[in-house]
């Protein structure tokens, strides 16, 4: 039996990357999906594509870092389907550069969108998770990031940080109403997003800060000496999706063990 059949999910941010690759899994686990971007089009895209797979979807545009976008969302699904049983929220965004150097305006985009998006996907899908007597998920992204300092990386890493201890709270407030509340805090995944500064070795990228960054560091600095992949952070979203766990106020890192070495780096 399909894990989350007759359940609905509300993916923001899925219309690349990670949350793309988590509302197509959600559905073939039999969950009614809400795609969702800023563009109607491109939410919209990711929804067919998972029609197109046999899976139910539908796509809603909308700007987590607005709170009338995310109620307008949440509504939708709720109007559509009857329920909002599974809230992940994965809109973010990233500046890189020194500190010295970042504008309030990129600053406020970062945190907007990562930490401020996720409070009112949390507060707006909450409010009604707590009318129901179902029991219910909500997934917060972090990452690595939210656990330590990066060059060129300070509001990405303060809004992840800050996602972290709101996953924790939210968790304790909205305990009572059976909802659980968690975060999965990937390490370096392959996605669009992030493949964009890495090359194939330390030549690639000589300039500050990237050099830091291209394969071989990331390979070097990880235990496990490899990437993870989209299907190892699916698993870990419909684990927790699924409900079947005692855990919430958790972050749940799947990073090939970075953060347990100490942000270190193997000998070669």
């Amino acid at each position: 039996m399909k894990r989350l059949a007759g359940k609905t999910a509300v993916v923001t941010g899925s219309s690349t990357g990670l949350g793309q690759g988590i509302a197509e899994r959600f559905a073939e686990e039999g969950a009614n999906v809400v795609t969702n971007a800023r563009s109607t089009e491109r939410a919209a895209a990711t929804a067919e594509a998972i029609r197109d797979s046999g899976g139910e979807s539908i796509g809603v545009g909308a700007d987590v870092t607005r709170k009338a976008d995310v109620i307008e969302l949440i509504e939708t699904a709720v109007e559509t389907y009857g329920s909002i049983d599974i809230m992940v929220n994965n809109a973010g965004t990233t500046v890189e550069k020194p500190l010295i150097e970042q504008t309030p305006a990129e600053w406020r985009s970062v945190i907007e969108t990562n930490l401020t998006g996720t409070f009112f996907g949390c507060q707006v899908a909450g409010e009604h998770m707590l009318d129901t007597d179902d029991d219910c998920q909500i997934i917060n992204m972090s990452s690595i990031y939210g656990s330590g300092g990066v060059q060129g990386r300070a509001p990405y890493n303060a809004s992840k940080a800050g996602i972290e201890n709101l996953t924790r709270n939210v968790a304790v407030e909205l305990a009572d109403g059976s909802v659980q509340v968690n975060a999965l805090a990937p390490g370096y995944i392959r996605t669009r997003l992030a493949e964009a500064p890495w090359g194939e070795s330390i030549e690639d990228h000589p300039e500050w800060p990237y050099y830091e960054y291209a394969d071989e560091h990331i390979e070097n600095r990880t235990p496990l000496g490899r990437f993870g992949t989209h299907e190892a952070v699916n698993n870990c979203a419909a684990f927790l999706a699924a409900g079947e766990h005692y855990m919430t106020g958790e972050v749940l890192t799947l990073d090939g063990g970075w953060i347990a070495f100490g942000w270190g780096s193997k000998s070669r």
